[in-house]
């Protein structure tokens, strides 16, 4: 067999929910598929690790959940590398949105055939995310679910916390600028999508792709808590820009303003407060993944080149 063409940095996130799977599997499909794995020693900042050794490798291998790759974001624009994905985390959003497989194991045989294509960012007062960007009841929420939570219940642990933390919302006012117009809304969340899916289970908007150079907003201006789980079967599908009480536009560029400061979810963390000025950077990284024609559910609207 010949010598391996690309060497491809390996990080996974110890903490990562799916433990179940081999290591050791992944490797040897890796090497199989040409790549070698390096694994640097120590559990470091894996944005310093990618800036570190990002001269000796062709590509970056992440094994952890949205989290993990929200952190990863900032070196993979720096350096330019190209971003494989084994999807360990709890709700695997950006997975699902380019159609990877949950297999860990699936992933790394798709990295060694899968073409290299180029996604979008999103972007709030300098923050990179690859999903969507909340405020309001989905940054309360990430505040309310800790990492212990996350690991023991799953999915479960997202709505055992948004109960309770849908018991205390309130509407809150918001101040929105963008496209030359400025809009005051009461609202119990905003959310700024750059991706498809969030949430471990909800989907932005039902046309929304990670390559269609824009951001999709919308704004839950219920009057009641339990509208919001009226609301559910529509945020699931991303049609709830349909619905009376729910603003939703596209855009490139929005700034969102609160009368005391907010934190802003990117991801499930916590990562600034509003003010918060959002814009989209079009084919910031680039990903190992399918087409876009082979995405589950998603119309192949934003082929773009592949590198």
């Amino acid at each position: 067999m010949s010598a391996p063409s690309r060497k491809a940095l390996l990080l996974v996130n110890p903490k990562a929910r799916n433990g179940s799977f081999s290591l050791d599997e992944v490797r040897d499909v890796l090497r199989a598929g040409g790549i070698e794995p390096f694994e640097p020693p120590g559990d470091a900042d894996c944005t310093a690790v990618i800036k570190r050794h990002a001269q000796g490798c062709d590509l970056v291998i992440l094994g952890g959940g949205d989290g993990t790759l929200n952190a990863a974001a900032p070196a993979l624009v720096e350096t330019g590398l190209p971003l494989g994905i084994l999807p360990l985390g709890t709700a695997n959003d950006l997975a699902r949105s380019l159609g990877l497989p949950v297999d860990p194991v699936e992933a790394a045989r798709l990295i060694t055939s899968a073409e290299a294509r180029p996604a979008d960012l999103g972007c709030v007062n300098g923050h990179y995310y690859f999903n969507v960007a909340s405020i309001g009841f989905s940054a309360d929420l990430a505040g309310d679910l800790t990492a212990e939570s996350k690991k023991t219940w799953g999915t479960l642990g997202y709505g055992i916390a948004a109960v309770r933390v849908l018991r205390r919302m309130r509407p809150f006012t918001v101040y929105i600028e963008h496209d030359g117009q400025t809009e005051t809304v009461r609202t119990i969340q905003v959310s700024v999508g750059n991706g498809r899916h969030y949430g471990g289970g909800m989907t932005v908007e039902e046309t929304a792709t990670v390559d269609d150079g824009k951001l999709d907003f919308y704004s839950l201006e219920v009057a009641h808590w339990w509208r919001l789980l009226m609301l559910l079967p529509a945020l699931r599908k991303g049609t709830q820009g349909k619905a009376a009480d729910v603003r939703a536009f596209s855009t490139t560029e929005i700034v969102v303003k609160t009368k005391k400061p907010r934190p802003v979810n990117t991801d499930g963390e916590l990562s600034t407060y509003t003010p918060a000025h959002f814009k989209v950077v079009p084919k910031a990284v680039r990903i190992f993944s399918p087409a876009p024609a082979e995405r589950p559910g998603v119309a192949a609207s934003s082929p773009g080149p592949t590198a």
